[in-house]
C-alpha cells in the first residue's frame, strides 16, 4: 500500500499504482481539498484496476482526522471512554453511532477503509496515544471497539484494529524512535485482550505495531512471526487480513533498509505493508518484491472491499440515520474532559 503527492494522481503515480505488486492507496490531509475532489480522486484510483485497489484512510477523530472540510468533526476516542464510566450501555451506543458515522462519510466518497479503531490501552504513558485510546480497562476498550467495529459494518466498511499488540505501553512514539515496552508477558495480556475479543466477534483487519517487546521478540511486532504468527494467527485464531504499520516509521528502522522491512513484514506474516511518504522507497520495495504473490493474502485483503456501493453525500445527508448520528457525536465533542477511572 503507497501514498500519493497531493490532490490529483500525477502520471508517474498512475504508473507505480499499476504495478502488480501495489494493492491499495492510503490517503493523507495533501490529497484532500473537500468532499467532490475526494470522490473525483478516489472513482479514479478504482477505475485503474481490475480488481480495484483498497483505498484507505487513518480517520479516527480527534488529533487523527486526516478529511474535515464537509466531513462531521469526530471527537477523539477518549470522549466514549468517558461516557462509559458514567453509562456503559449509552457509551456502547455512542460507540455504535460513531462507528457508522465515520465509516458512512468515507463511503459516500468511495473510500473503502479506515484504519480503525484505535484498540490500545491507556496506560498514561504514551503521548502518541493518549487520548487516541478508547480507556484503559482491557473490557471497556473492547466493549466499544466491537460497538465502533459493528457501527462501520453497518455502513459497509470492515474495521480494522490497531496496533497489535497493544502500543499504550511504550514511551516512544514509534513515528519518531524506536519503541521498547520491557513488561512482563503477564503484564501485555491486559492489552491483547480487546483484540483477542474482538475477534471472536470477526474483527476483519488489524494492523501491527512498531514497538518491541523483549519479552516474545527482539524484533518489533510486525517484523515477528512469534507475534503475527504464532500469537496473532495460532493462539488467537484470527483469519483476517494483518497490516504493517508504515514501514518508513522510525520504529521500523530495526529491520533493515525499506526494501529489508518489506521483506521481514511479509515473511513474518503480514499481509499487505505500508510504504508512506518516500516513493524512491516504494519503487525499491516494488522492484525488490517484483513478482511477489500470495493467495492467501489476497482473499484476506478481497474480504475488506466494502460489501455495496456508497450511496453519495445528498442521500446520506438526507438520511434520519446520518442527522442522529450527527446529533449523537456532536455531543460527545461538546462533552467535557473528564478523567478516566482507572
Amino acid at each position: 500500500m503507497v501514498d500519493l503527492a497531493g490532490p490529483e494522481l500525477r502520471p508517474d503515480e498512475r504508473e507505480r499504482l499499476l504495478r502488480p505488486e501495489v494493492g491499495g492507496v492510503i490517503l493523507f490531509t495533501r490529497n484532500f481539498v473537500d468532499p467532490a475532489q475526494l470522490s473525483a480522486l478516489v472513482t479514479e484510483l478504482h477505475a485503474l484496476r481490475d480488481p480495484a485497489l483498497l483505498v484507505a484512510v487513518d480517520q479516527e477523530g480527534g488529533r487523527v482526522q486526516r478529511f474535515t472540510e464537509g466531513f462531521t468533526r469526530l471527537p477523539p476516542l477518549r470522549r466514549l471512554g468517558h461516557v462509559y464510566d458514567a453509562d456503559p450501555r449509552a457509551a456502547r451506543e455512542q460507540a455504535r453511532q460513531l462507528g457508522w458515522l465515520l465509516a458512512a462519510e468515507l463511503r459516500a466518497c468511495g473510500v473503502d477503509l479506515s484504519f480503525a479503531p484505535v484498540l490500545d490501552l491507556d496506560h498514561g504513558i504514551s503521548a502518541v496515544i493518549g487520548d487516541r485510546a478508547l480507556h484503559s480497562a482491557p473490557a471497556a476498550v473492547a466493549a466499544l471497539g466491537q460497538a465502533l467495529m459493528l457501527g462501520m459494518r453497518e455502513a459497509g466498511m470492515a474495521a480494522v484494529g490497531k496496533h497489535f499488540p497493544g502500543h499504550g505501553g511504550a514511551v516512544a512514539d514509534s513515528h519518531h524512535a524506536e519503541a521498547v515496552d520491557r513488561r512482563e508477558w503477564s503484564e501485555l495480556l491486559d492489552d491483547i485482550e480487546p483484540f483477542a475479543r474482538l475477534q471472536e466477534v470477526g474483527l476483519p483487519g488489524v494492523m501491527m505495531a512498531h514497538v518491541i517487546y523483549p519479552v516474545v521478540d527482539a524484533r518489533p511486532a510486525g517484523f515477528s512471526g512469534a507475534w503475527v504468527r504464532n500469537q496473532l494467527r495460532r493462539r488467537m485464531g484470527f483469519e483476517g487480513a494483518v497490516f504493517s504499520d508504515d514501514l518508513m516509521m522510525a520504529g521500523a528502522a530495526a529491520a533493515g533498509g525499506p526494501a529489508e522491512r518489506a521483506r521481514a513484514a511479509l515473511d513474518a506474516g503480514c499481509d499487505m505493508v505500508l510504504i508512506c511518504n518516500n516513493p524512491r522507497a516504494a519503487d525499491r520495495v516494488l522492484d525488490e518484491l517484483e513478482g511477489w504473490s500470495d493467495p492467501v493474502s489476497q482473499v484476506r485483503l478481497v474480504r475488506l472491499r466494502a460489501r455495496r456501493g456508497p450511496d453519495g453525500r445528498n442521500a446520506l445527508h438526507a438520511s434520519a440515520r446520518w442527522q442522529s448520528a450527527v446529533e449523537a457525536v456532536n455531543a460527545l465533542v461538546r462533552a467535557p474532559d473528564l478523567t478516566l477511572e482507572s
